[in-house]
């Protein structure tokens, strides 16, 4: 047998996107270079033409740049935030959409700052300008370039997958779904010989796990991804194992539905998998606590002093709109399902709940205000739970906190849902900016599923990233 296609690159989603922000990094260090260049030039023209020669404009020009400027690489980062996710990078239309938007906010916030600032001699236009503008064009050609190399199919993975059953055939609704596509899925492989010729979403079976060696030759396989539920056959495990030994990657279903959606597959998982992911590989360390307790009071205080700073304006909105209360409150669950309350401003018509039932709100749910509509929008409604927060009841980030009876209720239709009491709820979250609203059981399971991965992968890292997303959400009131 001849050696077995190894693709000269092939990369992980996690190291895609740490070159991408490398690929960024560079870019923006550049155009600070450039930008101080610029200002350079710039004021030795402005000498010249005040009557001064070259020679005596070169000796007497002076450039102080302030520290702060030599930061705005690791800012730009920041403003390109929303553009880190993979998929996203490799589509040209929401590509060019979060680089025109990062200078927006770069010069609205510069603007807010020069405003407010005692020494706008300390704060360079020219120079801050000439940063947004070469940021924007380097930070397209490498963006350009990622895309052109993610794209390209001489470079992409190559994938099989191993069981054409449920779980076979969710991984193949989950990648037609991505565009541009992260691989090149080629199809399944399945012992079963009712599955002889089937095919799913234009997938076909291609053969069974006693010819997979050949299969990964004829066919260029990069990557054989093992999506079955249960006992594998002896054989077949041996089989894949002599595959991973000659150079092929080898990933579990639930691993790469992970990577593609950053989401966990309940529906797909085993009682002895998520004892292992949710309990044995929960744990964090002593420090990762410590410093998400400091944030948590660090964002608490501010919090607090900006609820303060815009209660009287939300009180009387409120009270002019729909009379009182101002607030509402509610029973929620928390860590370990320990019950506590928190209070809102009140975003719906009094009497919201009339029969006493607790009812999930819809978008464009009729029962909310106009008021409460802004509220939820820009999440203003969720600034008095910052008291929570201090309180130590709630976090800034976590699964979103569910009242007593829609616990009870969820965890009888959907596996593993409690599983999210593991931690504290949160402000925010990774369902919350990545999810909208759920009518339905199935919309809640898709909702779980992005919750357990935060619980599964949550570092500070991550809580920082949430956090500024959901600033990002705020300024454009897109929160639901």
């Amino acid at each position: 047998m001849a050696d077995i296609y190894k693709p000269s690159l092939r990369l992980r989603p996690g190291e895609q996107r740490t070159i991408l922000l490398l690929g960024d990094f560079i870019a923006s260090v550049g155009a600070m270079t450039g930008a101080i260049y610029f200002w350079y030039q710039y004021s030795l023209y402005v000498l010249i033409e005040s009557g001064l020669s070259q020679g005596r404009a070169e000796r007497l020009i002076q450039i102080d740049v302030p520290f702060w400027f030599y930061l705005l690489p690791l800012i730009w980062l920041l403003l390109m935030i929303e553009s880190y996710d993979v998929h996203t990078a490799g589509d040209w239309r929401k590509t060019l959409r979060g680089i025109a938007v990062a200078p927006i906010v770069g010069l609205l916030g510069y603007s807010l700052i020069f405003t407010f600032n005692t020494e706008p001699n300390s704060l360079p236009r020219i120079a801050v300008g000439a940063f947004l503008v070469l940021a924007s064009f380097l930070t397209l050609a490498w963006r350009a370039a990622f895309i052109r190399i993610y794209t390209s199919s001489g470079l992409m993975r190559r994938v099989l997958i191993v069981g054409a059953g449920k779980a076979g055939r969710s991984l193949v609704d989950v990648y037609r779904k991505l565009s541009p596509s992260p691989f090149q899925l080629v199809g399944f492989i399945d012992d079963d010989p009712a599955k002889k010729k089937y095919a799913y979403q234009s997938y076909s079976v291609i053969g069974d796990s006693e010819h997979l060696l050949d299969i990964i030759e004829d066919y260029r396989i990069s990557d054989v991804v093992v999506a079955i539920n249960g006992e594998i056959k002896g054989e077949t495990f041996q089989t894949i194992l002599d595959s991973q030994e000659k150079g092929i990657e080898v990933i579990r279903m639930p691993i790469l539905y992970e990577e593609l959606t950053q989401r966990v597959p309940i529906e797909h998982l085993e009682s002895d998998w998520v004892i292992r992911s949710f309990v044995d590989q929960v744990r964090v360390s002593a420090m990762y606590e410590f410093l998400k307790r400091m944030m948590d009071i660090l964002g608490g205080i501010v919090g607090t002093v900006i609820f303060l700073i815009i209660f009287p304006f939300v009180a009387v909105a409120i009270l002019v709109e729909s009379g009182f209360p101002i607030f509402y409150s509610q029973p929620r669950l928390g860590k370990g399902a320990s019950v506590f309350r928190i209070y809102k401003f009140r975003t719906m018509r009094q009497n919201a709940e009339a029969e006493g039932k607790a009812m999930l709100a819809a978008e464009n749910d009729p029962r909310v205000t106009r008021v409460g509509n802004f509220l939820r929008k820009t999440r203003l409604d969720e600034m008095p739970q910052f008291w929570n927060v201090l309180h130590g009841e709630m976090s800034l980030v976590g699964p979103r906190a569910e009242r007593p009876e829609l616990v009870a209720d969820y965890q009888k239709q959907i596996p593993f849902y409690r599983a999210r009491l593991l931690v504290k709820p949160g402000l925010t979250g990774w369902a919350q900016i990545n999810y909208g609203y759920f009518a339905t059981v199935k919309e809640m399971i898709v909702k779980l599923e992005y919750d357990l991965y935060y619980i599964k992968h949550r570092t500070l890292n991550m809580d920082i990233n949430i956090v500024l997303r959901t600033i990002g959400t705020v300024l454009r009131r897109t929160g639901r």
